[in-house]
């Protein structure tokens, strides 16, 4: 990971490239990737009950739910700054702290949202997915905030959708994929604002695989078979509460190492203290 020669590193700051690193390089949490496996052959029947212009839709809806229901006030005050901007260029140990807090919420609620839909079994797994859906996106979206980021242009959707895609993989391919397309997406960024030349030329060869791959089909593709492929269980009664809480705390709970990494890493590059990790 290049290091710029702009600005000097913290202790504290180096340590969380080192962890942005490894978190590129990490596989798959080893809970969905059995859930990929063991429940594979249902992806075929998965597509045919919720065909992507559904999910599709969901997507949309759920994004747009996420940004209405985004607050900023609390992270403002716990801050102590006036604006979210401020957060850009203001420490990133503080604002690891209140994504960590913004994180751990967000857990708890997908369990407890998960375990009261699992309980009704195929019914509330129609619920389940639309609901899981806005808590996803709102949790990417305040933990942007933490590091400075609100969501105001298609660039900033689109790193949102990547955040999505990335989070959602259940093999390295996959990831590897989502992750070309998330770094694609912060050089049009860098390009858009005019900042990080050096940034820019060191990127130039954008996996062509991740360009083929529209960034809303590929966040599509991951919450509509992935998401669903993993829930499949929680429409047996019996235990539709148990597999609801626990896939959907897993699954926040990737969500938001993910965001957290993308964000540090776009704060990083934003304020010149690396080239790339």
């Amino acid at each position: 990971h290049p290091i710029s020669r702009s600005m000097r590193l913290t202790r504290y700051e180096r340590n969380q490239i080192a962890a942005i690193s490894h978190w590129k390089a990490d596989k798959p949490s080893l809970f969905f990737r059995t859930f990929g496996v063991v429940l594979s052959p249902a992806t075929r029947i998965i597509n045919k009950i919720v065909p992507e212009a559904a999910v599709r839709v969901v997507l949309d809806f759920s994004s747009s739910a996420a940004g209405w229901l985004t607050d900023t006030h609390d992270i403002l005050r716990d801050a102590g700054v006036f604006s979210v901007r401020d957060l850009r260029t203001h420490d990133l140990e503080v604002s690891d702290t209140l994504a960590d807090e913004v994180h751990n919420w967000a857990i708890g609620l997908a369990s407890a949202e998960g375990f009261a839909t699992g309980a009704t079994g195929l019914p509330g797994l129609a619920l389940d997915i639309p609901a899981i859906a806005v808590l996803a996106l709102r949790t990417i979206h305040k933990i942007g905030v933490c590091y400075g980021f609100e969501v105001k242009t298609k660039q900033d959707n689109d790193f949102i959708l990547a955040i999505l895609a990335v989070s959602g993989a259940n093999e390295m391919g996959e990831k590897v994929v989502a992750l070309t397309t998330l770094r694609t997406v912060e050089v049009a960024i860098a390009k858009q604002t005019g900042k990080h030349r050096g940034q820019i030329a060191a990127t130039q060869e954008i996996g062509q695989e991740a360009g083929s791959i529209g960034i809303k089909g590929l966040a599509t593709r991951q919450l509509g078979i992935n998401l669903t492929k993993r829930k499949i269980l929680q429409a047996i009664p019996a235990v539709g509460a148990l597999v609801g809480a626990t896939v959907n705390g897993w699954y926040i709970k990737e969500i938001g190492w993910t965001a957290r990494r993308a964000f540090q890493e776009r704060w990083l590059l934003e304020n010149r203290k690396v080239i790339e990790i």
